[in-house]
């Protein structure tokens, strides 16, 4: 079970990175406290994994076939990965890492599967275009019957909180369903757990990561990148949760920073572009670019090193 320490560090990066993202803009908008939704969040993540992680797992599983050596490899390559976009304050996408690393696995195999790579990459693609469409129908929807209830002020503030709470929940338990595959799948397909094990031990990892150093990328998506009132806030967490359960349905991990940068981005163009930081997009974007290659890399890097024997002088 030692070898598992690769996964639960992959699910404490993830958890620090990209779980902060369901809550992220309640938080930064004000409307919620840092340690009330960073519980929230870590119960939701872990139940959503025991529940529902199950496609998702079985999903990376069918990428390539893998040891238990190599399974601890690629979950260190991708933790690496993810640990370092999170330093640098970049809400990267830990599904391409994982993916990314597995790649590399799938490489040095000369072992492939190129139809289920394809699946994953165009599913990556479709999540912050979708996230994006939501978040710009949910805004004028959900606007119109806010703007008909004619509520007080403090109303208001007191139906918005209850409504991040729910949809803060609901995106933790979407992204625990969906990105427990990410933690511990490469050691289900390692024959070294079972799913059930796999979706336990991953959930609580994530939820470590939550706790112990999520709020950097917090301030990162929630204020950097555009400015949010609560009504936006509460928007872009809808979008995030019904986005990512969507693909939880088709059983695919993507990213819930890709989803929530989507969603940001979609109140930003109903807004005006002019409201979107154009820097911390493209440094955003750019950090996505580099993600699965740097994972790939680092993957292929620690497996040829730990392959290398000493040849003693004669």
């Amino acid at each position: 079970m030692f070898s598992l320490l690769g996964g639960v560090f992959l699910g404490w990066s993830l958890g620090a990175n990209d779980a902060s993202n369901v809550f992220g803009t309640a938080v930064s908008s004000k409307m919620i406290k840092f340690w009330t939704a960073a519980l929230l969040a870590s119960a939701f993540v872990i139940i959503g994994a025991i529940l529902s992680g199950q496609a998702g797992i079985e999903t990376l599983n069918g990428l390539t076939s893998i040891s238990l050596k190599q399974a601890v490899v690629s979950s260190v390559a991708a933790a690496i990965t993810v640990t370092i976009m999170t330093f640098m304050g970049f809400p990267v996408s830990t599904s391409q890492s994982v993916v990314g690393s597995i790649l590399g696995i799938g490489i040095l195999n000369n072992q492939l599967n190129l139809a289920g790579f394809s699946k994953v990459v165009v599913c990556w693609v479709g999540t912050p275009i979708g996230a994006a469409i939501v978040s710009v129908l949910l805004y004028y929807g959900l606007g119109r019957l806010y703007n008909r209830a004619e509520l007080t002020l403090f109303q208001s503030d007191v139906l918005i909180r209850i409504l991040m709470i729910i949809a803060g929940s609901y995106g933790a338990y979407a992204l625990g369903a969906n990105n427990v595959a990410n933690v511990t799948a490469v050691f289900v397909g390692a024959g070294l757990v079972s799913v059930f094990y796999a979706a336990l031990i991953g959930g609580l990892s994530i939820a470590l990561g939550i706790l112990t150093y999520s709020k950097p990328v917090m301030e990162t998506v929630g204020k950097k990148l555009v400015k949010l009132d609560p009504f936006s806030a509460l928007v872009v967490v809808l979008s995030l949760a019904l986005t990512v359960h969507f693909y939880t349905l088709v059983g695919v991990p993507v990213s819930t920073s890709q989803a929530v940068i989507g969603g940001v981005l979609g109140i930003g163009l109903v807004k005006g572009v002019n409201t979107v930081s154009r820097l911390t997009l493209r440094n955003i974007l750019l950090a996505w670019l580099l993600t699965p290659v740097v994972a790939c890399f680092f993957s292929i890097t620690i497996n040829f090193i730990i392959h290398l024997h000493y040849i003693p002088g004669q």
